[in-house]
């Protein structure tokens, strides 16, 4: 019996991870990647919660620990670098989690351990879909912007936030709620007095400062303030993510006049980074995240923020998810090959997961970007208040993302692959 077909779009967490697990259960694979090579790099990431089980049960628990950043707590600093509070760190899941990687490191590990028989193709770029029942095979149809067409039994879009993959298919149905926020990364020059834990000042104007270590001898930075429509006013309501790269450092070193602790620092290194990356912080919000024979994973269904965290651990739990639903699904003897019941039960192990960290409260915001001196300092209080005990208990908890008392579905296996496949 032919084995059937998936095409996976994105190359990163969640479509390399979807890869692995689709082809565990009997699937053959191809992954379409835009970029023209593998993209290493990055800044931190974390496996938390049930994704701690999933990469044990890919065989990849110690290749990721051995990948760790080397971070080791995080401390919250002043203007001047004092130390405020250092936030609590207990269990596997605190600030620094126990498994905390670079995103390409993470990428990479999931990378290495597919088989030979996926397929993994770069400078691959998905211009239309047919997400439909094709007549006659009932498969889904993509023609890449080289003019090749592919068909498949399922496409599964793995790409980021900003799909255009997605948007060809569900259209209207997206809804991007935009945080107000924007994230500038980029790695720069280590410093002797950089140390092994995360550094993080919150000052006015709705600004922050990060320094975090990595395992390159360099230093992982973050520009992270806020940048909504009052901002963007001025700038004919362009995000930064829309602007070129001069007018955003321009831009960053306009919002960081004057702030102290490491902001020139950092403002200086951005200028010669090579990685420099800004990123305006948008939540993906889907009632569904199927249609036909198209179904969507990670960021491009419900990219979730470094705001909310845990990105990266739903990303792995999906893969997991929808392998094992779709390795499960028996489908009605009248339909042999229809994935809608698989898809509506994938949807509905990994809801719950999304909607608890998307949901954060707004008052969360208004703590972590104060505007003014006096709610800088109310902020510096309120997080030190909150990493004493007894109430530090409860601020660890914050960080414990992608968990469940739910046991993980089945863990996928051939067997349930032995269907129809699409004639190719």
């Amino acid at each position: 019996m032919t084995r059937p077909h998936a095409l996976v779009s994105g190359a990163s967490v969640a479509g390399l991870s979807t890869a692995f697990w689709l082809e565990r259960a009997g699937w053959s694979v191809t992954v379409l990647e835009r970029a023209p090579a593998f993209r290493d790099g990055g800044q931190n990431v974390d496996v938390r919660g049930v994704a701690r089980e999933v990469v044990d049960r890919m065989g990849l628990l110690e290749a990721i620990r051995e990948r760790n950043t080397t971070e080791t707590g995080t401390v919250i600093v002043d203007d001047e670098g004092g130390e405020v509070a250092e936030l609590p760190s207990e269990g596997p899941d605190g600030p620094t989690a126990e498994l905390e990687i670079l995103r390409g490191d993470l990428a990479r590990v999931v990378l290495d351990a597919l088989p030979d028989t996926v397929e993994v193709r770069y400078d691959a770029t998905i211009a239309s879909v047919d997400s439909g029942t094709r007549p006659g095979d009932g498969g889904v149809g993509v023609t890449l912007a080289s003019g090749e067409t592919l068909i498949a039994d399922l496409l599964v879009v793995a790409e980021g936030v900003r799909s255009t993959t997605r948007d060809l298919v569900f259209g209207d149905e997206v809804e991007l709620r935009e945080l107000g926020i924007t994230m500038a990364f980029g790695t720069i020059a280590r410093t002797p007095d950089d140390d092994h834990r995360w550094r993080w000042c919150t000052t006015t104007e709705g600004r922050q400062v990060h320094l975090r270590p990595d395992p390159y001898g360099t230093t992982r930075a973050i520009l992270s303030f806020l940048d909504g429509p009052d901002e963007r006013a001025g700038r004919g309501g362009r995000r930064v993510v829309e602007l070129g790269r001069d007018e955003q450092l321009a831009l960053l070193r306009e919002r960081y006049d004057g702030v102290g602790w490491e902001a020139p620092r950092v403002l200086e290194g951005f200028a010669t980074s090579d990685d420099v990356y800004v990123d305006d912080l948008a939540q993906t919000r889907m009632t569904t995240w199927s249609r036909g024979r198209v179904v969507l994973a990670g960021d491009a269904a419900w990219c979730v923020t470094p705001m909310g965290g845990g990105g990266s651990s739903l990303a792995l739990t999906g893969g997991y998810v929808l392998a094992s639903c779709l390795a499960t699904d028996t489908s009605a003897p009248s339909a042999p090959g229809d994935p809608g019941a698989a898809l509506a039960a994938y949807d509905a192990w990994m809801r719950p997961l999304v909607d608890d960290v998307q949901d954060f409260p707004q008052a969360v915001l208004k703590l972590a970007y104060p505007r003014t001196r006096a709610a800088v300092v109310a902020s510096r209080v309120v997080t030190k208040a909150m990493t004493t005990w007894p109430l530090s208990r409860l601020t660890a908890k914050v960080s414990q993302v992608a968990d469940t008392d739910r046991e993980l579905p089945a863990e996928p296996t051939p067997g349930g692959a032995e269907r129809d496949a699409v004639s190719r």
